[in-house]
C-alpha cells in the first residue's frame, strides 16, 4: 500500500507515489494545445492507481488569505479570500489551513469538481494549503531578515520574515521568471529590509527557473539554494 501525494498548482497537477526504488513522478501542465477537462482527467487517471493507502493534497492555487491564528469568523472566508482573487463559491470548495508554530492560518479553495473527485474516491485524504506546507517542512525561527522563496512551474510563493515572525506572504502566477523578481523586489523595498544584510533562501524548481535565480544574484548580496527539486526523483513540497 502507497501514498499519494497530488500538487495542483496554476493550469498544472505534479504527483508523487512510492519511495526508493518505487518512487514515481509525473507532472501535467495545461497549454492551448491540451483538451478541456485536461487537468481533471489526469487526475481521475491517477486515482484509479490500485494499492493506495493515502492521498496527500496540496493546493498552491492563489486564492487564499492568510489571518492570525485563532480567527474564527469562518463564513468570512470565501469574502477574505476575494480581496485577493476573483472567487466563484457555487464552484470552489472553502478549506482552512493551520499553523500554530508561526501563529498564522489561511483561508484557500480548490475546485469543487478535483476536491469531490478526490473524496468520492473513498481513500483516505488529507489536504492543505502550499504555504502552510511550506512554513511547517522548512522553515525555522531565526534572527534576522529573511525571503524564503518556493518556485513553481510559472509560479512562486513567498515568506518575508524578520525575527522569526512572519511579515508578509504572497503567491504569484506568471509566464515571465522577470515578473517574480519584480514582484518579490517591490516586497523587499515595502518592507524597508536592508538588501545588503537580507538572507533569500530558494527552494523548489530551481532548474525551471534559472533565470529568475541569476537576476536575482544580481541585486541581493546573499542568495542560497536550501532544497531543490530533482525531476523523478525528488519533489520539494511534496515530501
Amino acid at each position: 500500500m502507497q501514498k499519494l501525494s497530488l500538487l495542483f498548482t496554476k493550469d498544472g497537477l505534479q504527483w508523487t507515489i512510492g519511495k526508493g526504488s518505487s518512487y514515481a513522478e509525473r507532472a501535467f501542465f495545461k497549454d492551448e494545445e491540451t483538451p478541456e477537462g485536461y487537468i481533471s482527467d489526469k487526475l481521475t487517471e491517477v486515482l484509479k492507481q490500485g494499492n493506495l493507502k493515502k492521498i496527500e493534497v496540496v493546493s498552491a492555487l492563489n486564492h487564499f488569505s492568510m489571518l492570525p491564528f485563532g480567527f474564527d469568523q469562518h463564513q468570512l472566508g470565501y469574502q477574505l479570500i476575494s480581496y485577493n482573487a476573483p472567487v466563484e463559491e457555487a464552484n470552489e470548495e472553502l478549506m482552512l489551513a493551520i499553523n500554530k508554530k508561526f501563529h498564522v492560518q489561511f483561508y484557500y479553495t480548490m475546485p469543487k469538481e478535483f476536491y469531490q473527485k478526490i473524496k468520492s474516491s473513498n481513500i483516505p485524504a488529507v489536504f492543505n494549503f502550499s504555504g502552510e506546507k511550506f512554513l511547517s517542512q522548512t522553515l525555522t525561527k531565526t534572527s534576522g531578515e529573511q525571503i524564503h522563496i518556493n518556485l513553481y512551474h510559472n509560479q512562486a510563493e513567498f515568506f518575508a520574515m524578520k525575527d522569526g515572525k512572519i511579515l508578509l506572504y504572497n503567491n504569484l502566477d506568471a509566464n515571465s521568471e522577470v515578473d517574480f523578481l519584480y514582484f518579490i523586489m517591490f516586497a523587499v523595498s515595502k518592507l524597508n529590509f536592508d538588501l545588503k544584510n537580507l538572507q533569500f533562501l530558494v527552494y523548489g524548481e530551481i532548474d525551471e527557473n534559472e533565470t529568475f535565480l541569476s537576476e536575482l544574484q544580481k541585486f541581493a548580496h546573499q542568495v542560497k539554494i536550501v532544497e531543490k527539486s530533482i525531476k523523478n526523483k525528488h519533489n520539494f513540497i511534496l515530501q
